[in-house]
């Protein structure tokens, strides 16, 4: 490569551009990003007899600005424009960073709490973690939706929530082996080809992580707002932070955070432990300038009921762990915008 150089910068202009023109792009690339390198820092290569600067030249404030602002429009031309679900007037998504930290558990007790605290509200619940649903056995539902005369999937009803999910359309035990296309074409249709009726709240249980499906329904659907699920442990916190970032990169507001998995209390001795740390949402909260919308305990009965398809809020309404999750309902709903406005 050097040598190269050196026949180059010795070269007359005519035969400089006559070599030029029977390089490969490779041999252009590899040629010129070894002058930059050369001559990086600000130095100057001397080619055809006249000095030439092949470092990159610094962009100015106001070229930088106008740069950005090029960008974005780009951008924004690219996105698909937002459309709201027909029906539904408020879109509650329930999310976390990491797997495992019980949202699908939160996101069913979440919509069962908050038709139990107004019941003249229609609730619906929406499945779109296509790789991992857990709705249908959750809410103890089985069998494929029919279709309206308009050819869209009616949701399944049990304990009065409308649900949907991929689990409906794919046998329990086959795996969903898709590229991300596929996964894209499946969350479209769960979002625009399913006849909800009239619903005042449709609670949307996400997939873990800030990937693909989270930025599709962000861009597809107005969100009324996200729910961010996480446990107090270091490693949960550090993902649930990411999610709330991207919920705000994509101009979703964050109505809070639950502190799932909280503490741990002996069923006998009665003795308390936080097993998984101490008030770990609360300090992301404040870092994020957020609330925490509740705190729901590491317990028995939620897991069974759960597995049984009989969630708490329904099964044991006065329980204390059902009360914990009637009580978030109610400052989600205090964070949302009234549905008269």
């Amino acid at each position: 490569m050097t040598s190269s150089l050196r026949a180059l910068r010795d070269s007359s202009p005519a035969r400089l551009r006559a070599e030029f023109r029977v390089m490969g792009i490779w041999q252009r690339l590899l040629l010129f990003g070894a002058v930059s390198l050369r001559a990086g820092g600000g130095a100057t290569a001397r080619l055809g007899g006249s000095l030439a600067m092949v470092c990159r030249r610094q962009l100015s404030g106001a070229e930088s600005e106008t740069l950005k602002q090029r960008r974005t429009q780009i951008m924004s031309r690219g996105l698909p424009k937002q459309k709201p679900i027909e029906g539904v007037k408020q879109v509650i998504v329930v999310a976390s960073g990491k797997g495992g930290v019980g949202k699908s558990t939160t996101a069913v007790n979440l919509a069962l709490a908050l038709a139990a605290n107004d019941s003249s509200k229609a609730i619906g619940l929406l499945d779109v973690d296509v790789y991992g649903p857990s709705i249908p056995k959750m809410m103890n539902l089985k069998g494929n939706p029919e279709l309206s005369q308009s050819n869209l999937m009616r949701p399944l009803l049990n304990y009065g929530i409308a649900c949907m999910s991929m689990g409906f359309l794919v046998e329990e035990n086959e795996p969903v082996v898709w590229r991300g296309l596929m996964v894209m074409s499946a969350i479209e249709k769960l979002l625009r080809q399913v006849d909800w009726g009239q619903l005042d709240y449709l609670v949307v249980d996400m997939p873990p992580g800030t990937g693909d499906v989270q930025l599709s329904v962000s861009q597809n659907i107005p969100i009324t707002g996200a729910v961010i699920v996480s446990t107090p442990q270091d490693i949960a916190l550090m993902d649930a932070h990411k999610g709330a970032e991207m919920f705000r990169k994509v101009h979703v507001p964050v109505l809070g955070l639950i502190q799932n998995m909280s503490v741990f209390q002996c069923p006998k001795c009665k003795h308390k432990t936080h097993i998984f740390g101490a008030d770990g949402a609360r300090k992301l909260a404040h870092t994020l300038g957020l609330d925490v919308l509740g705190d729901i305990p590491l317990h028995l009965n939620i897991r069974e009921a759960s597995d049984t398809g009989q969630p708490i809020v329904f099964s044991q309404p006065e329980s204390d762990e059902a009360k914990a999750y009637l009580r978030i309902a109610v400052e989600v709903v205090r964070r949302l915008p009234s549905l008269s406005e």
